[in-house]
């Protein structure tokens, strides 16, 4: 299969499916991560840090071992400004992937960014577009998703679930690569933190551990 992991900032495609991507590098899929925004720190850009979590992503690369990382450079913490701006560049990234599945942010995160990434995927991957995307899910990201208000229309209620029991190691390593936004437990995006909500996830669907997603469509043909 061809696969694209849609992704507001470097981090979110590990925190919200690192053991999906290794699942799906096992089966031997390829692979594109597509990262919307150069980070922001304290709301200033320094282009010596974005240089540096930049290599941050491609270490967390060599640790999973997929194919291929794009950068977009888009300004982090503006995306919801001017939708336009964001919505291009995905569907640019769709019509040259031509992906059989792609993975996308929550809608109810609480987290400006990852909204308008959905929202922008969501135009992206209409099924009259260039190249009409069969499967499309959205992933939870620790310290975003959970961290929304309790309404019913931020809630993630996950109906697809991605055994990552052999592969959560993987998935901490990779995330160990970003040093600079890696936490001490209990931070939802600690080493801890990633392995608790895992095993949580695992006991909703019976396995040891996993992600969990919402399909937004599934199509067979």
């Amino acid at each position: 299969m061809r696969v694209l992991v849609l992704s507001a900032h470097m981090d979110d495609e590990i925190l919200g499916m690192g053991g999906t991507i290794a699942r799906h590098v096992e089966a031997g899929d390829e692979i594109t991560v597509c990262i919307a925004c150069k980070r922001a720190y304290n709301h200033q850009f320094d282009p010596k840090v974005v240089e540096e979590e930049k290599e941050a992503a491609r270490r967390a690369v060599k640790v999973l071992g997929y194919q291929h990382l794009q950068f977009l450079d888009l300004r982090d913490e503006l995306l919801d400004e001017r939708l336009l701006d964001v919505i291009v560049p995905l569907e640019e990234c769709v019509m040259k992937v031509r992906p059989d599945v792609v993975y996308t942010h929550h809608r109810g995160d609480s987290n400006q960014d990852h909204r308008a990434v959905f929202q922008a995927s969501i135009i992206a991957c209409r099924t009259i577009g260039v190249h009409k995307v069969p499967r499309l899910l959205s992933y939870e990201v620790p310290s975003s998703t959970e961290q929304a208000p309790p309404f019913p229309e931020y809630a993630f209620l996950p109906n697809f679930y991605v055994d990552i029991s052999g592969v959560l190691d993987r998935k901490i390593q990779a995330m160990k690569a970003y040093t600079r936004e890696l936490r001490e437990f209990p931070h939802p995006r600690s080493a801890k933190g990633i392995e608790v909500l895992a095993q949580k996830r695992g006991m909703e669907i019976g396995f040891q551990a996993a992600e969990a997603f919402v399909v937004i469509r599934d199509q067979w043909q």
